[in-house]
């Protein structure tokens, strides 16, 4: 189907209501387990390194578990390694790419694509979309106490409206999407003051720095990353401890 007036699609795999797994990612994943390295599958694809590696810590965070394991090196090196739980979204992709090759073809004689296929992608400005399970929720008059399992113990709670829980349909065991804005993530070298909030611990692994500002990301357990935007004047520096802190009321949720 490679003529210009031939029927095509263009496959996007979604998780979580938002999480998505395009072409581009999967060859990104295909060329990592071809070549061992984050730094040579972004040469051979023409990205640049932070394109490739924010693209493997997007996949990462929004799958429960990760897809790429990564060893120290930057932009010089370092051993990168598909897992299984990589290699098995390979194959259902392509797999599925497959599956909708064979149904186009044989829609192609009778269906105009502008009347029945469209984009389903959602984007979203948000620099953070965590997965994770609804592990518990306690309902008050009208807001909603969400607790979200992110793996390995890691847990983040979000308030929302009673009625937002309700048409959301959120139970305890259904997966979710938490989407937090990276401006909404305070890093401190301690741990946070008494309150309502969230506290996520880890190790810086990425900075980079604008004139005034930092994106600042930290590594946590299972495999996930989260996006901080500071102050450059107080940013941490790669490898140090520090600790995210979150209001719950600054967690958004989306389900598929």
């Amino acid at each position: 189907m490679s003529n210009d007036g031939d029927l095509s699609a263009s496959l996007i795999l979604r998780r979580g209501g938002l999480a998505r797994v395009g072409q581009e990612r999967v060859a990104l994943i295909e060329a990592i387990e071809s070549l061992g390295s984050i730094s040579a599958a972004a040469k051979q694809l023409g990205l640049s390194y932070k394109g490739a590696w924010d693209g493997v810590q997007a996949l990462n965070n929004l799958f429960d578990a990760p897809l790429v394991v990564a060893n120290a090196g930057g932009k010089a090196g370092g051993a990168a390694v598909v897992t299984p739980r990589g290699q098995a979204v390979i194959r259902a992709f392509r797999e599925v790419e497959r599956e909708i090759g064979a149904a186009l073809s044989r829609l192609e004689a009778g269906l105009a694509a502008s009347d029945v296929f469209w984009s389903l992608g959602l984007r979203t400005s948000a620099r953070n979309a965590l997965r994770g399970i609804v592990a518990a929720i306690e309902d008050g008059e009208v807001t909603a106490r969400v607790t979200i399992d992110l793996g390995d113990g890691v847990e983040i709670v979000s308030i929302i409206t009673r009625r937002s829980r309700e048409e959301l349909d959120l139970a305890v065991g259904k997966p979710v999407v938490a989407l937090i804005k990276s401006s909404f993530v305070v890093l401190a070298a301690q741990d946070a003051p008494e309150g309502e909030v969230n506290r996520l611990a880890g190790i810086v692994a990425d900075r980079e720095d604008g004139h005034e500002v930092s994106e600042v990301r930290l590594g946590l357990s299972a495999g996930k990353t989260l996006v901080a935007t500071v102050p450059v004047s107080g940013a941490p520096g790669v490898g140090d401890r520090a600790v995210a802190t979150v209001a719950p009321s600054n967690v958004i949720l989306a389900v598929e």
